[in-house]
């Protein structure tokens, strides 16, 4: 089972193994997000996995697989762009949205599954925006840095720590930055076109993030 996400990222891609050096990076890095994932259901008190949780547990199982391409992506033993790839990364987004509306059709949401979500949400928006940064630059790592940049930032701001209103807009930027990453990994989305559709949906989070931050320092 351990070595599911390699063997999945080489079949799926129709490559040799990598050096094993190389094999044991990649099969580290994709087994990351899942190992943690199950320590955080394994932490709650009592121990329960509701419907969504198996959802989001199966977006963490493909960002696991992502991320061992990435890796492979990044030694030049895979190719960035492929259908394959294209297609898992789909699939991952998908899943973003199911598990919310299985958690709303159930009646099974809680504040748990919530931050599980989150944080699955947003290890594969960073993994994302790395492996399209070899296709159209490095700057479009900020895309999944910006919301650990914010974590960081409420460390030395309190006000930061406070509970964000909801607001639709932000989940729609949000919701954009998946479908930005996306089109750049899709063979058949010209590089240019791709590489400045994730340069506006990252303005768009740029700006969702400032209005935040404004609403969180301005309150009393």
């Amino acid at each position: 089972m351990v070595l599911l996400p390699l063997a999945l990222c080489l079949g799926l891609l129709g490559r040799v193994a990598p050096p094993p050096w190389l094999g044991a990076v990649a099969l580290g890095a994709g087994l990351a997000v899942p190992v943690v994932a199950g320590a955080t259901l394994a932490r709650r008190r009592p121990v329960a996995v509701t419907p969504p949780d198996v959802v989001t547990l199966g977006r963490v199982v493909l960002t696991g697989l992502i991320t061992t391409a990435t890796v492979l992506v990044l030694a030049g033993e895979l190719p960035g762009r492929t259908w394959p790839l294209a297609l898992v990364v789909g699939a991952a987004l998908l899943l973003d949205a199911v598990d919310g509306w299985v958690a709303r059709s159930t009646g099974t949401a809680s504040a748990a599954g919530a931050r599980l979500d989150m944080e699955s949400d947003a290890a594969l928006l960073l993994v994302l925006s790395v492996l399209a940064a070899t296709q159209v630059g490095w700057w479009v790592v900020a895309i999944g840095a910006l919301r650990y940049l914010f974590v960081a930032a409420s460390w030395v701001r309190p006000a930061l720590r406070a509970e964000l209103t909801f607001s639709q807009p932000r989940r729609v930027v949000a919701a954009l930055q998946g479908v930005a990453l996306l089109l750049v990994v899709v063979p058949l989305v010209p590089l240019p076109l791709a590489g400045a559709a994730a340069a506006l949906a990252l303005a768009a989070l740029v700006a969702s993030f400032a209005r935040d931050v404004v609403d969180l320092e301005s309150r009393p």
